[in-house]
């Protein structure tokens, strides 16, 4: 939860919460706001498919076999537009598109990489 701050003024106590704000909406706990980020049934394992190096739409495709065009597409661009992915269009025929993780993204990694083993213990054998 946000820390809380309190300060007196005029004789009365003032309690105020640290507020996170992303594209308009306030937020009052920074795990709300990551998980506004990367959560959903996709943009985790985007970002998790991206770890070693860059991937092309369709490489992508391949790797998570029962998302839709459209929703890849979809995850790839909010991805982007919140800074954890970025998109290289190469200029040649045809178009080339490379989606990588951004700084931003690759800080996300070690959350990925606990959330990966903690999994790992629910392993079929």
């Amino acid at each position: 939860m946000g820390s809380m701050v309190c300060f007196h003024l005029y004789g009365m106590y003032i309690y105020t919460m640290t507020r996170y704000k992303l594209n308009g909406t306030y937020f009052y706990c920074p795990v709300d706001l990551t998980l506004r980020i990367v959560g959903g049934r996709w943009k985790g394992l985007v970002i998790w498919n991206l770890r070693d190096k860059p991937k092309r739409f369709g490489e992508l495709k391949k790797i998570l076999v029962t998302i839709n065009d459209k929703m890849l597409t979809q995850t790839l661009r909010d991805l982007e537009v919140h800074g954890v992915v970025t998109r290289k269009v190469h200029a040649v025929v045809p178009p080339k598109v490379e989606y990588a993780l951004s700084k931003e993204g690759k800080k996300l990694l070690a959350i990925m990489q606990s959330m990966s083993d903690y999994g790992e213990k629910f392993k079929v054998k």
